[in-house]
């Protein structure tokens, strides 16, 4: 069973699938072991409340207060454009790790 469960939002769900599976060669390159999945906004109901992470595409940016509002005690957070424009797996796995609760 994964150690964490980190969950990527945006539009779609599939600009996000390559970002997790570049998430997935860091983890494993860290020796980590993350359950990481990517989904569109609008299955929020359904993934991110078991997750220990959130992370948003910078593409619905817009609705991260919302997203807070609707899963208070959750840790939510965006990607920065420039690590989610180079597809830095690495930069988004750190920033996920952030922002986990220990």
């Amino acid at each position: 069973m994964a150690e964490k469960t980190i969950v990527l939002f945006c539009g779609l769900g599939m600009s996000t699938s390559s970002m997790v599976r570049k998430m997935q060669k860091a983890a494993a390159a860290q020796g980590k072991d993350y359950d990481i999945s990517a989904h569109a906004l609008s299955e929020e109901s359904l993934f991110a409340p078991t997750a220990d992470a959130v992370l948003i595409g910078p593409q619905v940016r817009f609705e991260l207060d919302n997203m807070r509002k609707r899963n208070p005690g959750l840790s939510i957070i965006d990607i920065p454009m420039k690590t989610y424009g180079l597809m830095d797996g690495a930069g988004a796995l750190a920033l996920a790790e952030s922002i986990m609760k220990k």
